[in-house]
């Protein structure tokens, strides 16, 4: 075996769901091209590219990507080194429990003793030795059998995430940061939030998940009967992917195991000291975006000479070509596509999806 600090892990298998439409990322993310498949970070690389980058010198060419039929072919375009059977596509979204489930019922008959590591396709992630450090402790733990998360340590009392409580050391070999998990909880308001982290016992919820694929499967068997039946279907025969498929609850691995698990004294969970955030919304866009240096407090994410600030700061993606101008305007959020314009500020970088709604319902999903 090879040295545990260097090198690919032996037996694990990465899976990257590839999903969501990003609304609260409009008019830049769409239902047809979602923030996954594009640069939102200036750094010449789409979210999904960057991804398995970072996952690569873990896992190899053991690397399973699972996305909806509508974006299959841009996922193959950005990643053209996937296998015939690296990319699986869905007939139709089903939430993460279903894809990620669909990838372990694969990948244990492939190999019985497979761990399996789920990263979403859609975050942002620095320090990438420390990542692969606590991904390498997730592995030691799952092996032990434990469904083990990597919670984030947060950096501020954060009201749109959720939030994982932590309980005590494992005193695992392999794994000295490795706790056990008391509970999930969902995301808070501004009061829990500043509890929570003052606590020290809590750490954010970024849906990274690694255990043994019968594991998994076995989890799946006890919470969500139905489902583990179907998805070893589907493995034993792929013909019947779509006849099973539409059966399948639809539901995040979250609630489905993860949350019973915890109840059960199942979970583990390895905190993580790297930056990350999921580029939710344009705030926090606008937090992973470096400052323009000609002009302090704007970011722009395209070509900086296409952005004229004047006493204005804020956060600009001009993507028409267009020159985008603004003058006395503070914490403005301006994204110039060919086809849509939207303008709005950071504070309300959460209803941006409210707009996609809006259209949706005036006949103008063209534009969503």
């Amino acid at each position: 075996m090879t040295d545990s600090s260097i090198g690919e892990i032996p037996g694990f298998f990465a899976v990257v769901p590839a999903g969501g439409s990003g609304t609260r990322l409009w008019p830049l993310s769409r239902a047809g091209s979602p923030k996954f498949l594009h640069d939102l970070t200036g750094s010449g690389e789409s979210l999904i590219r960057t991804t398995v980058d970072r996952l690569t010198p873990l896992c190899g060419n053991r690397l399973m990507v699972v996305t909806g039929a509508r974006h299959a072919e841009a996922v193959r375009e950005q990643l053209p080194e996937l296998g015939p059977d690296d990319l699986l596509v869905e007939p139709s979204a089903r939430e993460s429990m279903p894809a990620i489930g669909l990838a372990a019922a694969l990948l244990e008959q492939i190999d019985p003793e497979a761990v399996i590591g789920s990263f979403a396709a859609d975050h942002v992630i620095t320090r990438d030795e420390v990542f692969q450090a606590c991904v390498r402790e997730a592995v030691e733990v799952a092996r032990a059998g434990k469904l083990v998360t990597i919670g984030i340590e947060p950096t501020h009392p954060a009201t749109g995430f959720g939030y994982i409580q932590t309980g005590e050391a494992l005193g695992l070999e392999g794994a000295p940061s490795a706790l056990s998990v008391k509970a999930f909880v969902e995301k808070p308001d501004g009061e829990t939030a500043e509890q929570y982290v003052h606590s020290g016992e809590y750490r954010w919820n970024a849906g990274m998940f690694v255990v043994k694929a019968s594991v998994l499967l076995d989890m799946l068997g006890q919470y969500q009967p139905v489902m583990a039946h179907h998805l070893r279907s589907i493995a034993n025969n792929p013909l019947r992917l779509n006849e099973l498929w539409p059966r399948l609850t639809k539901i995040a691995i979250d609630p489905a195991i993860a949350e019973p698990a915890a109840v059960d004294g199942k979970v583990a969970v390895v905190p993580g000291a790297f930056g990350w955030d999921d580029v939710g919304d344009f705030a926090s866009l606008a937090s992973v975006l470096v400052e323009s240096a000609e002009a302090p407090g704007v970011k722009v994410l395209g070509e900086s000479e296409l952005v004229v600030m004047q006493d204005s700061t804020g956060v600009v993606a001009p993507r028409s070509g267009r020159t985008v101008v603004a003058l006395g305007l503070d914490d403005i959020v301006v994204v110039d596509t060919p086809d849509a314009v939207l303008v709005t500020t950071r504070d309300r970088a959460q209803d941006v999806k409210k707009i996609v709604e809006k259209l949706k319902l005036s006949g103008r999903e063209d534009l969503t």
